[in-house]
């Protein structure tokens, strides 16, 4: 249990403070009211010792803004002024309970732990868990009656899991309560202080394990009537919930569990088939028969099961798998005792195939099993699997770019709600709004911002929210607001304006999942340069993640993870058409298998590398095999992460979304033009001609436009290169509203940008120009001494294939226009 002691006194503080820690509580210590308040504000306590008196806040102070801000935490005031009158003050103020100086320490701990106990409701005071239980007053733990040795921290842990029965704790978390703020560990520290608890109470005939490791999140206190067969498969099929920042939607937990169960359906009689390839080798091995394409077979099909067995939620078939798979590795001939090994895994992996699927069954739907054509669950594949034809293995199948359509309706312009009282800002705000192509509305009312904010989200869902902590309602009330829209469902990004650079603040807004910080005064160029940075980076895409294995039942798996969570997944499972494959598909992210057939996972990986175009693809491998010596060959070979079979939904999905973030911020560093954020010229060429070869495939009409800024030397001569960069900076935001994901736009040199408009005539393209053109003239702009201009742009279209069969011929078509107009 974590408690805050807020005292100036160091007499008192120091030796109350030991004595606190002697009894298995983290202790944080702070000097005076102030620093009491921020460390309030930055962790979770369980309870606060307040002295009254304390300079900068005093007790009653902090006490009532404490409950001003619905913070609960039951509070102990401590003080020398042993009177009614004080009592009653600091009662009334929102404290649980009073003790006067000098105390009894004994007392003082009696009166934490009803406090504590008044805190968790209806928690008894003596916790219990099986044969386990842990008595607060005497901080003592017995199993059956005997007495268990634990260290502080073990106990506190323990403590803490039983309090909190239902509760997933990550390393953090459990760092924030058992810690206190100068020691913080870190999570390896934690780990192995999780371990040396289990260990203790396992030694002290604990009837089983009472912690359960939730992979990917953290630790939590076991039910005490768990199937443990049960609990395995609801990790690997996603039961436990996980919350991740990523543009993709969260999926539900029972649409990732259904989706597997019927991938059961079509994988079961293939598991079997594997199992028995198996018992029938060990069989010849027993009559001396044995020869050595069966024992490779035999191999090959334990290494298989090692990966599905798990994926499928029997971690015990996937270790019975890897036992077989070694010992069939042995090319000596086998000895008795190995043999009789090899006989009792073998028959315990039946056992456990035999569990598993009288399991499925029960929870299995009747709808159809997956079929052979095609890959389920979503409608991008790159071949097919799993397929009844064996000559269909590897096949490709792209049904992707069949006809390119787009939009017929601009983007809508992106909504910032201002939360502040400054007008002189609001007002500097309102008259860039139409250069950014940003609407802004303000939450500016006689009554509290806040209250207006409120019903402003829920009118108009805002996509950013711009909140000043130093408008005239507290800063706690504005932290409160963003607490919460960090947990709403929307998520709506906030940037947070504040008047000083504070450590404390910055940690404040990060914890509370604020999305920037800008410090005052700052100019509305800064902020709204700030905003669309976070409108580029929260703009939802569908990620592309290419998967290839020789096992089509792990692919149909990983497919049905990872679909829900609106990724296109590509699976491959000949490794032979990976060129082809590859191309097709164009993945932000690349998932291999160690050991494929004919070409291994660490080949292909390296061919990746050896390439210009794909060399900073993402690669992440798994593999049945959790040595020193793969993991070193994987990450030699260029991989970015690593993930071992069975295969965890929490842990695949956490890694897939950081690598996919990480690799999405490092292609826009090398993609975009960093003042338009437009493409640049590089990457606009690019997806030119890969849309020019589509064109042309599909027999598609594909327009093409310069776009030249007029003036802009007299604008930079005139006004300032700031105010040309500005202009600059709205035209390319402009082009990012008038034309979609399907079309391009570049910038190719200093006043010039291009536009591909992918199966549109020149007639409509010019059409999109003119609308362009008519909202740029529509912009004033203001320059030097408060001067206001507007600006244009000549622009010149052509069409493929009429006015040129390649983007060069275009290009030179396009300049010939526009030398004409000159």
């Amino acid at each position: 249990m974590r408690i805050l002691l807020v005292e100036d006194d160091e007499a008192i503080a120091e030796p109350l403070a030991k004595s606190l820690t002697n009894q298995h509580y983290a202790v944080d210590v702070a000097k005076d009211g102030q620093e009491g308040w921020d460390l309030a504000e930055l962790f979770t306590y369980d309870l606060i010792l307040l002295d009254v008196m304390l300079p900068k806040l005093n007790g009653i102070k902090f006490c009532q803004q404490l409950r001003a801000n619905g913070n609960q935490t039951p509070v102990l005031l401590l003080t020398a002024q042993d009177n009614s009158r004080n009592k009653v003050m600091g009662l009334d103020a929102g404290a649980d309970d009073y003790v006067a100086k000098p105390f009894d320490f004994q007392e003082l701990l009696a009166r934490i732990r009803a406090l504590l106990r008044r805190g968790g409701s209806t928690l008894p005071p003596l916790l219990e868990w099986k044969n386990l239980r842990l008595d607060p007053s005497s901080c003592e733990v017995t199993c059956d009656g005997k007495l268990v040795h634990l260290t502080p921290k073990e106990y506190g842990l323990l403590e803490l899991f039983l309090r909190n029965s239902q509760r997933i704790f990550s390393c953090s978390a459990l760092i924030d309560h058992q810690w206190s703020f100068e020691e913080p560990p870190t999570d390896d520290t934690v780990r192995s202080h999780i371990k040396g608890l289990r260990q203790k109470l396992k030694a002290a005939g604990v009837a089983d394990d009472p912690l359960e490791t939730v992979y990917g999140i953290g630790y939590k206190l076991k039910p005490e009537q768990k199937n443990v067969d049960q609990d395995k498969k609801a990790k690997a099929v996603g039961k436990t919930k996980l919350t991740a920042s990523s543009p993709s939607p969260v999926p539900q937990q029972n649409q990732v569990a259904t989706g597997v169960s019927k991938v059961w359906e079509a994988v079961a009689q293939k598991l079997e088939e594997r199992v028995a390839t198996n018992e029938e080798a060990l069989t010849l091995l027993l009559k001396g028969q044995l020869r050595e394409e069966m024992r490779a077979s035999a191999r090959m099909e334990a290494h298989k099961l090692a990966g599905s067995m798990g994926m499928f939620g029997s971690d015990e078939g996937s270790r019975l798998a890897r036992e077989i798979e070694s010992l069939w590795e042995i090319q000596t001939p086998l000895e008795p005792q190995v043999i009789e090994q090899l006989s009792q895994f073998v028959a315990a992996l039946r056992q456990e195939l035999q569990l598993l699927n009288s399991e499925y069954k029960e929870e299995s739907q009747p709808e159809n099993p997956v079929q052979g054509n095609g890959v389920f669950g979503h409608g991008e594949e790159i071949t097919n699997a799993p397929s009844p034809m064996p000559e269909a293995a590897g096949r490709l199948s792209l049904s992707t770019h069949k006809k390119i359509e787009f939009p017929a309706a601009f983007n809508q312009r992106p909504l910032l709600l201002v939360v502040n009282r400054d007008r002189k800002l609001a007002e500097a705000l309102a008259e860039e709004t139409d250069i950014w192509g940003i609407q802004v509305r303000f939450a500016q009312t006689a009554r509290s911002p806040i209250s207006s904010a409120r019903e402003l989200i829920a009118e108009y869902s805002p996509d950013v929210v711009l909140l000043d902590l130093g408008s005239t309602d507290t800063t706690e009330t504005n932290l409160a607001l963003l607490a919460e829209l960090n947990a709403s469902n929307s998520s709506i990004p906030v940037i947070v304006l504040t008047d000083k650079d504070s450590l404390l603040d910055r940690v404040k807004v990060a914890r509370l999942g604020g999305s920037g910080i800008l410090q005052k005064p700052v100019s509305p160029t800064q902020i709204f340069e700030t905003v669309n940075q976070i409108l580029q980076r929260t703009r939802p895409t569908a990620a592309k993640v290419m998967v290839v294995d020789d096992d089509p039942h792990i692919l149909a798996a990983l497919q049905t993870l990872l679909v829900p969570w609106g990724m296109k997944v590509y699976t491959l499972e000949n490794p032979l058409r990976f060129l082809e494959a590859i191309a097709a598909a164009q993945p932000d992210l690349l998932i291999l298998d160690v050991e494929i057939p004919e070409i291994s996972g660490i080949e292909l990986c390296q061919v990746v590398r050896n390439d210009p175009q794909w060399s900073g693809l993402p690669i992440l491998f798994l593999t049945a095999h959790n040595d020193t010596k793969t993991r070193q060959q994987v990450f030699a070979a260029g991989a970015d992460d690593y993930i071992s079979k069975p295969i965890v939904e929490p842990e695949l999905i956490t890694r897939i979304l950081n690598r996919l973030e990480r690799s999405r911020w490092l292609r826009n560093l090398a993609e975009l033009d960093g003042l338009t954020q437009v493409a640049n010229r590089r990457k606009s060429t690019q997806d030119l001609n890969w849309y020019l070869q589509l064109s042309d495939r599909h027999q598609q009409p594909l327009c093409f436009a310069i776009v030249e800024l007029d003036s802009l030397k007299e604008i930079n001569h005139q006004h300032g290169h700031a105010v040309g960069d500005r202009v600059l900076s709205q035209l390319g935001e402009l082009l990012r509203q008038t034309f979609h994901t399907q079309d391009v736009v570049g910038r190719w040199g200093g006043t010039e940008f291009v536009v591909g408009m992918a199966g549109m005539t020149k007639t409509d393209g010019e059409q999109r120009l003119l609308e362009l053109l008519k909202r740029l003239r529509q912009i004033e702009f203001t320059g030097a001494n408060s001067q206001k201009f507007h600006v244009s742009f000549r622009t010149a279209v052509v069409e493929y294939p009429q006015d040129g069969a390649n983007l060069q011929g275009l290009y030179q078509a396009a300049d010939r226009i526009l030398g004409v107009g000159d």
